[in-house]
């Protein structure tokens, strides 16, 4: 187990590996979100352009 003065801030329970663990994550899962977004936009417009 690691020291708890090797934590960030005063409320946050994350060491910095698992904050950058954390982190890489959710970077990932945001990017998928968007990916899948930008993908359904596109097909929408496809379909029935909504600014033509």
């Amino acid at each position: 187990m690691s020291d708890p003065d090797d934590r960030f801030g005063v409320r946050t329970y994350l060491t910095p590996e698992e904050a950058k663990e954390f982190h890489k994550l959710f970077m990932a899962t945001f990017v998928g979100f968007v990916a899948i977004a930008v993908v359904a936009h596109a097909l929408v417009w496809a379909w029935r352009p909504w600014l033509a």
